[in-house]
């Protein structure tokens, strides 16, 4: 319920604050004077595309704010669910039972929304508020002749079960989806699946041919160079091993640096009775170990190394094996094991497409039969509740001076889709011997604003609570049909907030709390403010509204008369 609503500066309203009634409120005024502002601020409370041209002119925005009673049946059971819930953890809170909410809308385009105190974006705000507040404008009527709205209402009327079923069916229609677009891709990819397999079934079928060993490459590389330059490494070992453990050709060769360095040792090691010296002859003998290693280490490597052109040839053909696999897969062997394990993995991979296509259908096998299942039972809930719900329209239709007026909700089978296997078709006739046909098809303006108020009438008394937005619902009727539509207005108000824009006396006169939206004009700028009617002056409004500019003796007398008729028949159903 709407508690109050402060709009600043939007269209021609100035500043105005609307505080509806629980019951029935009427916002009334001459045509051009803004009444349509209070609607468009609810709607931007509500989410609605916010438009920089509805900044009053001269002003950087536009700002609405709302306070909304939250009931206790849409609070949750425990203050992390249901709406309070929703609320918290878009960083807001509610005071006591109300939520205030808040929309800012620049002159430059820009919109922000305030929920609970937090700005968050519209489309959270949106979710919130939407649940506590519905705006029923022209493009209501619109939707109305669409099946997809009348498949709403009437599973609206249905109930709890039904929604319970179809959100069951909804979540398995969603993974149902999924899994078909899968398989489509699948199936699709398959030429270049098979492609692939092939390219990644021959590079490997390559490697494993030629079966390299890591960095078998740079091993290779090595040993080819000491193969092609073996003579020459012969007499560099071999001038090496001379200079350290002495040419054995040669007499007067001492035994080289090796045996010089064991003689410094041998000496220095009877000089050891002095402490200075002790370091000094670790060391060198340290030096002297490790030349007798080296030398040890060049004559097994001058052993080894043998011109051997057969293996030289083996190594170059080896080598320009692995080169081939390098060229193709990697700059090193090793990179070429990487992409032929990554290869493997892939493979599997691809190979178990089939098995995943395979799968998949008789997973939309099984998916199709139980959401057809499930579709047979919405389709019998809602064959259901379309008699029980045509005839309660049809009985407020009568108290609408449209007492021959037929409604019928035809549920015919379709193709599977997002809300079972059904398209609802409303259809209607006013006349008697007259066949119905679909709603949008035959129904006048007024009639279809009739049939719209009646359906809300019927739901509103399952679904106490909130607050219902009419705009124009009497578009194109007067007299008569007017006051019942006023009456009907203040029965829906029974069961929830109310809050209607008109121009009918007729509907204004069954109003609990009656505003008029007054517009001033100062020759440059038009400025509009709403203001809230004591009693002892509707009757004069009422009058206005049903004379003109110009308020008559009988015009009064009239609205005086519509006052009365509106008192007794809320007092007649209360």
């Amino acid at each position: 319920m709407i508690a109050e609503l402060h709009i600043r500066d939007l269209g021609v309203i100035s500043d105005a604050v609307v505080e509806p009634h629980p019951g029935l409120t009427v916002v009334t005024g001459e045509t051009g004077a803004g009444k349509t502002m209070i609607v468009t601020g609810i709607g931007l409370l509500l989410g609605d595309r916010a438009d920089p041209r509805a900044v009053r002119v001269g002003t950087p925005r536009a700002v609405v704010e709302g306070r909304l009673v939250v009931p206790e049946g849409a609070q949750g059971d425990g203050e992390d669910d249901g709406l309070v819930g929703r609320v918290r953890e878009a960083g807001g809170d509610l005071d006591d039972d109300e939520l205030v909410v808040a929309r800012h809308v620049t002159a430059a385009g820009r919109s922000r929304a305030f929920l609970g105190g937090a700005q968050v974006p519209v489309s959270v705000c949106a979710e919130v508020t939407t649940e506590l507040v519905a705006i029923h404008g022209q493009s209501e009527q619109v939707r109305l002749a669409a099946p997809g709205r009348q498949r709403e209402l009437l599973d609206a009327y249905a109930g709890s079960g039904l929604a319970t079923g179809l959100g069951e069916y909804r979540r398995r229609w969603t993974a149902h989806r999924a899994a078909r677009v899968e398989l489509d891709a699948l199936v699709a990819a398959g030429a270049e699946r098979a492609r692939e397999v092939e390219l990644l079934r021959f590079g490997l079928e390559q490697v494993a041919a030629v079966a390299p060993e890591a960095g078998e490459d740079v091993a290779l590389a090595a040993e080819a160079t000491r193969l092609q330059n073996a003579d020459d490494l012969r007499l560099s070992v071999g001038g090496a091993l001379a200079a350290l453990a002495g040419d054995p050709d040669d007499p007067a060769d001492a035994g080289g640096a090796s045996a010089a360095l064991a003689a410094a040792r041998r000496s220095l090691e009877h000089a050891a009775s002095d402490p200075a010296l002790e370091a000094l002859a670790g060391r060198v003998a340290e030096a002297s170990y490790l030349l007798d290693d080296v030398g040890s280490d060049l004559a097994r490597y001058l052993d080894d190394l043998v011109a051997d052109p057969a293996r030289l040839e083996w190594v170059a053909a080896r080598r320009s094996q692995l080169a081939g696999l390098t060229r193709a897969y990697g700059p090193s062997v090793d990179d070429a094991l990487m992409w032929a394990a990554e290869a493997s993995e892939r493979l599997v991979e691809l190979e178990g497409g089939d098995d995943r296509i395979d799968a998949l259908r008789v997973q939309l096998e099984e998916s199709e039969a139980d959401l057809r299942r499930r579709a047979a039972d919405l389709t019998d809930l809602r064959t259901q509740a379309a008699e029980g719900f045509a005839a309660a329209v049809a009985a407020e239709l009568g108290a609408l001076a449209m007492p021959h007026a037929r409604l019928t909700f035809v549920v015919t089978p379709a193709a599977l889709g997002p809300y079972g296997a059904d398209t609802v078709d409303l259809l209607f006739t006013a006349n008697p011997g007259s066949e119905p046909r679909s709603l949008g098809k035959v129904a006048s303006g007024g009639e279809l604003s009739r049939v719209r108020l009646a359906l809300e009438v019927v739901l509103a008394a399952d679904r106490p609570g909130g607050t219902l937005v009419f705009d124009e619902v009497d578009a194109g009727v007067g007299g008569r049909v007017a006051v019942e539509i006023g009456r009907r207005l203040a029965e829906l108000a029974r069961h929830s907030q109310v809050v209607v824009v008109t121009h009918l006396a007729q509907v204004a006169a069954f109003a609990d709390r009656h505003f008029v939206v007054v517009k001033a004009d100062d020759g440059q700028v038009t400025t509009s403010g709403v203001v809230q009617l004591p009693e002892q002056e509707r009757t004069a409004e009422l009058a206005r509204m049903m004379a003109g500019l110009e308020t008559t003796d009988s015009a009064l007398a009239h609205a005086g008369e519509l006052v009365e008729l509106a008192a007794s028949a809320r007092s007649g159903s209360r």
